[in-house]
């Protein structure tokens, strides 16, 4: 049985296999949930699919939610890019991301990685990337599998539900996820692309989850437009050679401990934060 708990483990393991990591991502799952291999790059090809449908969708979309709160917005971001101050790579992923949450807030069909919440992140990252680099569907599966390991590890030993950890565990780890997925795909070695779902991470600790009407969609769709832009410029640091300060491992632990700092009207409870503001209850 292979089987990981930490980064530092699932690197150990890779190194001793002489496999990429996302190889021992994929046997550990293979063991979990009794399948062939071949099933599970099926299924996580669907997902890339449904992803890049969303991200479609999201760009083109008009249709506003239910609650008028959101909609529109990621298409009018698009048609911005490369007229202000970011890049179009830049502004362009940050579109792709409100647009998946967009998506969701009208009911449309999302991946989420690792939550509703946060499901436009790691879609934006990696259709950017597929965008600009041209890099191949089963480059991509194998960076979805690559992200897959940093959300279990997240998961064991912090958390991905805002209700627990606040807005850090979900937009924080999609950002994670999506940092080292875009390192992957730039050729990074593993210890990179850990550093960089490290420094994401870090760059987002104590992120509340404060909906407005406790709707998965404000702030959290500009969340999600932050946590994408947030991945790419935590990938290039490393790329860049900028070195890692904390391992991943004490961030994650550091993640923990703040998650559980934060008060419960911060914690997805629609009571403080961004929620609790005089314009946010009248809404």
């Amino acid at each position: 049985m292979i089987d990981f708990h930490t980064v530092g483990e699932l690197i150990r393991l890779a190194e001793e296999k002489d496999v990429p990591v996302h190889e021992i991502v994929i046997a550990r799952e293979m063991h979990d949930a009794q399948r062939s291999r071949q099933s599970l790059l099926d299924e996580m090809t669907k997902n890339w699919e449904v992803m890049q449908a969303a991200v479609e969708r999201g760009i083109e979309n008009e249709e506003h939610s239910l609650s008028g709160l959101t909609g529109g917005d990621a298409q009018r971001l698009y048609a911005s890019a490369g007229k202000g101050w970011l890049g179009a790579h830049v502004l362009q992923a940050a579109a792709y991301a409100v647009g998946v949450s967009e998506v969701n807030a009208v009911m449309g069909r999302i991946v989420a990685c690792p939550t509703a919440g946060s499901c436009g992140i790691l879609p934006a990252a990696l259709y950017a990337a597929r965008a600009q680099r041209h890099v191949s569907d089963a480059a991509v599966v194998d960076a979805l599998f690559t992200a897959a390991g940093i959300g279990m590890v997240i998961d064991r030993n912090a958390s991905i539900a805002g209700a627990e950890g606040g807005c850090q565990a979900e937009v924080g780890t999609a950002s994670a996820m999506a940092a080292a997925s875009s390192v992957y795909l730039m050729g990074g070695s593993p210890e990179q692309c850990f550093a960089a779902a490290g420094l994401a991470i870090q760059n987002m600790l104590g992120l509340v989850c404060d909906p407005i009407a406790g709707l998965v969609e404000a702030p959290c769709q500009a969340r999600n437009a932050a946590g994408a832009s947030n991945a790419l410029v935590s990938a290039e640091l490393v790329l860049a050679g900028v070195p890692e300060v904390i391992p991943f491992d004490e961030v994650v632990e550091a993640a923990r401990q703040v998650g559980h700092a934060l008060p419960e009207s911060l914690r997805e409870t629609a009571l403080g934060g961004i929620a609790a503001t005089p314009t946010a209850c009248r809404l």
